[in-house]
């Protein structure tokens, strides 16, 4: 007959009982706050460069233009 021998516990197996853990926040979260993040960063960087969307001369012609215009 074959002696039973005891299984120790290894790292391994203690990671493996943690990684079904209903606890985690689910991937589609971080994935919906990884893009909120970006569209945040995108719009300060807009702002902060002068070339924001609506409000103050969103529409308006650069003043390029407007000097061809009067020669």
């Amino acid at each position: 007959m074959k002696k039973l021998s005891s299984r120790s516990t290894t790292e391994e197996d203690t990671h493996k009982s943690y990684s079904g853990s209903s606890s985690s926040t689910p991937r589609w979260v971080k994935v919906f706050g990884i893009i909120a993040i970006v569209l945040v960063l995108f719009l300060v960087i807009l702002h902060l460069t002068g070339r924001g969307f609506g409000g103050h001369g969103g529409h308006t012609p650069s003043s390029s233009v407007i000097e061809q215009g009067v020669k």
